[in-house]
């Protein structure tokens, strides 16, 4: 098989990884993981192949084992963005279907951007360090050499030797861990995985039940709040989404709750999604985000993209499944109230970027570009409104018969949008029904792939939104006298509806009123940072540097995209100097992914 995915350098058509041992020693003190990994890579030629190629970024090796006597390796020249390719040669070349076994010596350096690690003053409660991984896209490489592509899946060991516990993308195995010390901590993956979701993090990390497969992990001070605000949905959202796909399949499903610099609202890291702790808002209003990350426990992680630029098989696949998770289990508008804040994310994306850009397509050519570059609502919004659109023309009884055979059908492999195709196009052709086969020979599937800006907009159920609209048509006038009352039956979900459209005023409102807004409505001392940070972008808007201060600890404190790009491009046209001077201030408390993306916001890089 010719490789497909543009962003690695490994050679991958040649050698398919079968299973990968991870045995690394976290070192607080030097900020590394040391180590070796063990990758068994099966012969996909029969002797044709003379060197594997595998993908490093700023990794130091200093031994490589390999049962060729005569083998020799060296890592070439980088080749930007996507690191330095590591040789290792097979003078002989190995018959198809042989398993070659590479022993790599190595630790990870000052450059690893795969990992973040915190000073024990970055943390919650202060008295350990801290450190996890984030591989998305292609930072796996910084932690050790793989062939860094969603194409490749592999079974993985991890044995991890800390001094504080350690979560993994595997299922734990009880060992001995009491006492002082460096421990051992060992976990199995037995679901084959990419390397982007190889995860593990280390700290001062506790745990308590949630469910009856699920745990919390995270600071012993936050452990209360964090079992508090999931165990109410957790074992519905499981309930739901085995009823809508078919059986879990990973075992346990748990959740760390990260230091607060964590770049995303969660990462679909097998057996823990690792979550910011911005969903621990007291209200339970934010734990929606983990019907996202558990529905990529079959979109995504079992059924994934072949490369990142056919990311919507993950993410359209995944945002569909949380809005019809939070549908059984909110009532049927729920669904139409997500898509609906959902369309106002990708109307700033498509905004931002331009509705010609290449990367508001749902098919994108990442050729030479970083994946992390292209990262946007696009994948998410545009990939659930093609389904969605799917979803419609055959009607909604009989799309739920697809959608477990496309999961049963492409589980444990990858797929292209292609494939995509083909696969719906064969099941509903072989369906028996004449009406749904006239039906999807219209569809229009080169404009849904490759036609950039907005796709067509559905009517949607307003329901739920209409009384919040309403309250932001009163704000319009600047006689109207608001009271705390106006969004008293207001779900978090329905204030934030109301600050947008707010946000949306073609003028936006004065430094009076934007501030009796956030002071009436009890915003600007919310615990809840989807709320806070809306409602900080109508005071930047508006001018109004009495929430400057409120404004610059939010992004000292949170390291969530979401939030914090919005609001440092919006500082910056108010107060460039500020702006900057904040970002200087906390970039080394932001992990490198969100670093980078400020950098291109500020014009700094």
């Amino acid at each position: 098989m010719a490789p497909r995915d543009p962003n690695t350098l490994a050679n991958y058509g040649d050698w398919g990884m079968k299973h990968t041992t991870i045995n690394f020693r976290v070192n607080f003190e030097k900020q590394r993981l040391e180590g070796s990994v063990l990758l068994e890579l099966e012969s996909l030629t029969n002797k044709e192949s003379r060197e594997i190629i595998l993908d490093t970024n700023h990794l130091s090796i200093s031994s490589i084992k390999i049962e060729s006597p005569d083998s020799e390796w060296v890592v070439k020249d980088r080749v930007e963005p996507y690191g330095a390719p590591l040789h290792v040669s097979v003078p002989n070349g190995v018959p198809q279907g042989d398993v070659v076994k590479l022993d790599i010596t190595l630790e990870t350096t000052e450059h690893c951007v795969g990992l973040q690690w915190m000073t024990p003053a970055q943390t919650g409660n202060k008295k350990h360090p801290y450190v996890y991984s984030q591989c998305q896209a292609i930072l796996a490489r910084s932690i050790f050499p793989c062939q860094d592509t969603p194409d490749v899946k592999s079974t993985f060991t991890f044995n991890i030797t800390s001094p504080l516990p350690v979560v993994a993308s595997g299922v734990p195995v009880p060992s001995d861990n009491n006492g002082d010390g460096d421990k051992l901590f060992h976990f199995e993956q037995k679901v084959p995985i990419p390397a982007y979701l190889f995860a593990l993090a280390s700290g001062d990390i506790a745990t308590a039940r949630i469910g009856k497969r699920s745990v919390v992990a995270t600071g012993p001070e936050a452990l209360a709040d964090a079992k508090w605000e999931f165990e109410s949905s957790m074992d519905k959202f499981l309930e739901v989404a085995e009823k809508l796909v078919f059986d879990y399949q990973w075992g346990e499903y748990n959740v760390l709750v990260l230091p607060p610099s964590f770049a995303y609202g969660g990462m679909e890291n097998p057996i823990f999604t690792f979550a910011t702790p911005t969903i621990i808002s007291g209200d339970r209003q934010n734990v929606d985000v983990i019907a996202h990350e558990l529905s990529h426990s079959w979109s995504g992680n079992l059924v994934g993209c072949a490369s990142w630029e056919h990311f919507w098989l993950n993410e359209g696949w995944t945002t569909y499944l949380e809005r019809r998770i939070g549908a059984a289990i909110h009532g049927e508008p729920q669904f139409d109230f997500s898509a609906i804040i959902g369309w106002k994310a990708l109307e700033d994306s498509v905004s931002l970027f331009g509705s010609n850009h290449e990367f508001t397509k749902l098919v994108i050519n990442h050729k030479g570009i970083d994946p992390e570059d292209a990262f946007s609502s696009v994948p998410y919004e545009k990939g659930f409104h093609f389904l969605y659109y799917l979803d419609r023309l055959v009607g909604r009884e009989h799309f739920d018969k697809f959608i477990p055979h496309y999961f049963k059908t492409w589980a444990n492999k990858s797929l292209d949008s292609f494939e995509f195709r083909k696969t719906f196009l064969d099941f509903f052709e072989g369906y028996g029904n004449a009406q749904i086969k006239e039906k999807i020979a219209q569809i229009p599937w080169e404009d849904r792939f490759y036609k950039p800006g907005l796709p067509p907009k559905p009517d949607f159920n307003t329901a739920y939104v209409d009384e919040c609209l309403a309250l932001a048509e009163k704000w319009k006038t600047d006689d109207y006298q608001p009271s705390v009352k106006d969004v008293g039956s207001f779900t978090a979900n329905q204030t934030l509806v109301f600050l947008q459209a707010v946000q949306n005023f073609p003028k936006p409102l004065s430094v009076e009123r934007s501030h009796l807004l956030g002071t009436t409505y009890n915003i600007s001392s919310s615990k809840n940072v989807e709320l806070k940070s809306a409602y900080y972008v109508i005071s930047l808007k508006a001018g109004d540097k009495q929430e400057l201060p409120g404004i610059v600890e939010l992004l000292g404190s949170v390291g969530r995209m979401k939030f914090v790009r919005p609001l440092y491009r919006k500082l910056n046209e108010l107060d460039r100097d500020l702006a900057v001077k904040t970002f200087k201030d906390n970039k080394d408390f932001y992990p490198s992914t969100t670093k980078g993306q400020l950098e291109k916001d500020l014009g700094l890089k």
